[in-house]
């Protein structure tokens, strides 16, 4: 691997270079991770650019991102690999008919060219040129018995194909692991990881996303919807809008060729950053029907 994450500061500044900004605390567990080879541990809530640091990261190291998303039921043989069966008779059929020994048959078609890889043994083997970033994603959307399994790869970054032997990565993959909480992951999963949790911007932090993801809005419209997604993430709703969904408004709100909020593109757009019909008509029926708590919003 080339040098990188030499300082905390260099870190902030590459990332920010990258339109990712990062508060020193992010930066200073993506720069410990580098330097002791331990995958890092984001949790939040969705949207809040969990995901968008393994993208970064990918373009930092100029290397390859591999991405597992989980989801309940995801076992061994799909995230790691699986033969490709019709392959493998339609090669027994073809050696049958030249003559061929069952165990050279076995030979032939227990071999690399007849092997499915799935993200992790493709994370493996890809260290062999440059270690990629592995994305683990959602890890709380897969059972207990995925984690269990997880422990061991994630341990010694090695597996062992019965028919083949062991794979070991040559270098460790750079690996990141998010989880939205929607369930409590296992300790030991999280005892060989570092761990960070991204919390919704600040409204400062959240106008100089803007800024850097969309350069050249209209600083107004910038400090208005900054100011409208701090308040409104005090709600209680069934899903709080992160930042994925302001970049979204803004740029909808932009393609409708308006220039600043008010109150008829606000109700037109709704649907932008509130995902759930319950939040909906929440927000219009406990909010937006009163006039003077809307004027605060806008």
């Amino acid at each position: 691997m080339t040098s990188h994450f030499e300082s905390i500061e260099q870190v902030v500044t590459e990332l920010a270079e990258a339109h990712y900004i990062a508060d020193r605390a992010l930066a200073t567990v993506l720069f410990l991770a580098y330097q002791l080879q331990k995958p890092v541990f984001l949790e939040g809530e969705p949207g809040v650019g969990k995901t968008e640091v393994a993208v970064v990261m990918t373009r930092l190291f100029d290397t390859k991102l591999i991405r597992l998303q989980c989801y309940e039921g995801l076992d061994a043989s799909t995230s790691l690999y699986e033969w490709n069966y019709p392959k493998q008779l339609l090669q027994i059929r073809l050696e049958e008919q030249d003559g061929k020994k069952i165990d050279e048959i076995e030979k032939i078609i227990y071999s690399s060219r007849f092997l499915i890889k799935r993200p992790l043994l493709e994370a493996i083997l890809t260290s062999d040129e440059k270690p990629p970033v592995l994305l683990i994603d959602e890890i709380d959307r897969s059972d207990e018995e995925f984690e269990a399994f997880l422990l061991e790869v994630l341990s010694d970054f090695q597996i062992t194909i019965p028919e083949i032997g062991t794979i070991k990565a040559k270098k460790r993959p750079i690996v990141i692991v998010t989880s939205n909480r929607t369930r409590d992951v296992h300790d030991a999963l999280k005892r060989r990881c570092l761990y960070h949790w991204i919390d919704y911007p600040s409204l400062d932090k959240e106008y100089k996303i803007i800024m850097t993801k969309l350069p050249g809005i209209e600083d107004r419209l910038a400090e208005q919807v900054t100011r409208f997604m701090k308040k409104i993430r005090v709600v209680d709703f069934v899903k709080k809008p992160g930042i994925s969904e302001t970049l979204d408004w803004i740029q909808s709100i932009i393609a409708m060729h308006r220039q600043y909020l008010d109150e008829e593109v606000v109700v037109e757009t709704l649907g932008c950053i509130l995902k759930y019909q319950e939040d909906i008509k929440k927000f219009k029926e406990e909010i937006w029907a009163n006039k003077d708590e809307r004027a605060t919003y806008i």
